[in-house]
């Protein structure tokens, strides 16, 4: 798949089009009547730094999730070593239910990364998640054998959906500016996270990678405690449908990307994810410091369009990272193009796709 800087995936034109906004909405915090503070909160004042010029994804294959993830991590070995220093380093599961294993990420690549930041990190590490059931991770960590990895490191497992919260806006379902609450620990310029899933296929935004992983466990899924009221602003963000999930995406990850990006590939999920999907045995894993690049070959590996994924696009062309395939240099001695398996796609698909066209008009 080939992109340019005269042909975006999803050019700042076509986003515009699609969205019906003005330019000077799209530079003044998305609506132009926001008031600046709460334009600021939208545009995103903490932006973690964007690789200039060219991206680097490290790609192998093979079926020893451990051995597979060290290779992938070790040519970014000194970068992230820096990266961590003076820092709380925070590693980032994929966890949406806690039932699934398929859903989630394996155990063998948790316990493959910790080891690798091991002799590198010398403090306590931090695995956290937000599961988007009722708000309740823990079953998860116990469920998924994390919890047993305390016997081999000095970690403590963490349940986003409990932390404390920053505001950051969306657009509800009727286009209204709204504010909605992610967890601090995002936001939080001491953290550095290291973020690893497997490639799924997803019911709203078509595929999920290392940026889905982050930017949908940030908004606070706050479960019901002695009585209290439920909030859940991850289902705000889903609430106009797959045409402004894409977009919320977009907004939210301004703030939240992670550090570093790891891809557990030996075993993917495709048809309806990122629940009830079914195994595809694909054998590979890929690793940088640029999500975005990481996600856009995991597309290509699962050979999805990559304009099919508007919040890539709009992250790209924003300046978020590098979804041009002749701008990401491959390490490794492994091709990605030879280990393209077309997943098979969410039974939903072309309701799913209806984002790229126009809004409907109205009556």
């Amino acid at each position: 798949m080939k992109t340019s800087e005269n042909k975006s995936v999803i050019g700042r034109r076509n986003v515009l089009k699609i969205l019906g906004l003005s330019s000077a909405a799209l530079f003044t915090g998305i609506l132009g009547d926001i008031p600046s503070a709460q334009a600021k909160e939208m545009g995103g004042i903490k932006k973690p730094l964007v690789p200039s010029g060219r991206s680097r994804v490290a790609f192998t294959t093979g079926t020893d999730r451990r051995a597979m993830i060290a290779e992938v991590m070790t040519p970014f070995e000194k970068q992230i070593r820096n990266g961590m220093k003076g820092k709380q380093l925070i590693i980032k599961p994929n966890m949406v239910s806690t039932i699934t294993p398929l859903c989630a990420t394996h155990v063998d690549a948790l316990r493959g990364l910790l080891e690798f930041v091991k002799p590198l990190y010398h403090g306590q590490i931090i695995i956290a998640e937000a599961t988007a059931g009722n708000g309740d991770s823990t079953p998860g960590f116990k469920n998924y054998g994390f919890l047993d990895l305390q016997k081999e490191f000095d970690i403590k497992f963490v349940d986003i959906n409990l932390t404390s919260g920053s505001p950051v806006w969306i657009l509800d379902r009727d286009l209204h500016p709204k504010k909605i609450q992610i967890s601090s620990m995002f936001v939080d310029p001491h953290n550095y996270f290291i973020s690893i899933s497997r490639l799924k296929t997803h019911n709203s935004v078509v595929m999920t990678g290392g940026t889905k992983n982050m930017v949908m466990a940030a908004p606070l899924n706050i479960p019901e405690v002695n009585g209290s009221q439920r909030v859940n602003y991850k289902r705000e963000m889903h609430s106009g449908g797959s045409r402004w999930l894409h977009y919320n995406m977009f907004l939210v990850a301004q703030k939240v990307r992670p550090n570093f990006t790891v891809i557990d590939g030996v075993e993917g999920m495709q048809g309806n994810g990122p629940i009830s999907g079914f195994a595809v045995d694909h054998r590979i894993a890929l690793a940088g410091d640029d999500v975005l690049a990481i996600d856009s070959l995991c597309a290509k590996l699962m050979g999805i369009p990559l304009e099919d994924i508007g919040y890539l696009g709009y992250c790209a062309d924003n300046g978020l990272g590098i979804i041009d395939r002749e701008k990401i240099d491959i390490i490794g001695g492994k091709d990605p193009d030879k280990f393209v398996i077309p997943y098979k796609l969410s039974d939903n698909i072309a309701t799913q796709l209806q984002w790229k066209g126009p809004l409907n008009p109205p009556k």
